[in-house]
């Protein structure tokens, strides 16, 4: 089972080595860290800050430049992932016309005037009517990923399988794995483009450490949030299902700027919408460390209750 830590973010306060530590990564051995910052894409060669912060002993993986390697070299696959990129933009934009309704109702009957059991009742089914558009979104989104899969084969295509065999050989020579941040979508294609999901969990000793949208990818489901977006109030939404190799989470970095987080009806609500994860505030210096069992929280990470309360605790084994 994989192990290791979900950060806030890193920029202006960063505890990678703090993290490093407590993932007990021993800084003698001599082993390189492998370092994901496919999120900055273009600028993702720039990472001297993170290498200082990792010690100077990390190793790039460069997933973007990888996958501009691949599409350059096999224009058929670019074009195919071309067509599933825009399919799947439409599928967001659809899935986010159904959204604004759907939790406009939960919200209108949150605040109803009405005796509290029944309108406790009516919520809760308001709610489950946003999880099941969450997980009919979701698995739209998989299936569309699916028959991309099947019809492009991308492990078995020539191009992909020469930055697959670079990758593996890096990462057998790591003693650790950062995922830094960034642009999630662009993040999420990459690590999935090169399998990263597998090649990280086959490595169980390996522990990971992931921030910001980094810690969002590796998570069970990553979820796209902003209270206050310069258009106007936003509804927080699926992306798809993560990586899944951190279970039983939802991580919302950079929360005190995003969300409303003394609205207590409006955290509630997302606290509910997503209650079969713990969903947790990763702002500056805020950490979450996975043991392949258990969840263990640090002392400034505020957890989202269902009463729209934020409190300092472990969470539950998933």
């Amino acid at each position: 089972m994989t192990v290791g830590m979900l950060l806030g973010p890193q920029r202006l306060h960063p505890i990678v080595g703090e993290a490093l530590e407590l993932l007990k990564v021993d800084p003698a051995d001599g082993r390189k860290i492998a370092a994901i910052t496919a999120g900055w894409q273009e600028r993702e060669a720039e990472d001297q800050e993170l290498c200082a912060a990792l010690g100077n002993r990390s190793v790039n993986l460069m997933l973007h430049a990888r996958g501009e390697a691949v599409f350059r070299d096999d224009p058929d696959f670019f074009a195919a992932h071309r067509a599933k990129q825009d399919r799947l933009r439409s599928l967001q934009d659809l899935y986010r016309l159904r959204l604004a309704s759907t939790l406009k109702a939960a919200r209108r009957v949150q605040q109803a005037t009405a005796p509290r059991d029944l309108i406790e009742s009516e919520l809760e089914e308001s709610l489950q009517a946003l999880r099941l558009l969450d997980a009919h979104h979701v698995a739209k989104v998989r299936q569309i990923e699916e028959d991309f899969d099947r019809r492009t084969k991308p492990l078995q295509r020539l191009s992909v399988r020469r930055q697959l065999a670079e990758i593996d050989a890096i990462l057998a020579e790591c003693s650790a794995v950062a995922i830094a941040g960034g642009h999630v979508a662009v993040l999420y294609n990459r690590m999935r483009m090169f399998d990263l999901k597998s090649r990280l969990a086959e490595r169980p000793e390996v522990p990971i450490m992931a921030w910001s949208a980094g810690a969002m990818v590796v998570s069970d489901r990553i979820v796209l949030f902003h209270d206050s977006p310069p258009q106007g109030r936003g509804n927080a939404e699926l992306l798809a299902n993560g990586l899944g190799l951190f279970p039983g989470v939802v991580v919302l970095p950079h929360a005190r700027r995003r969300l409303l987080l003394h609205d207590h009806a409006r955290i509630s609500v997302f606290a509910r919408r997503h209650a079969t994860a713990a969903c947790f505030a990763l702002d500056d210096r805020c950490w979450l460390r996975f043991d392949g069992a258990r969840w263990f929280s640090g002392p400034n990470t505020f957890q989202l209750c269902s009463d729209g309360q934020l409190i300092t605790t472990t969470p539950a084994a998933p």
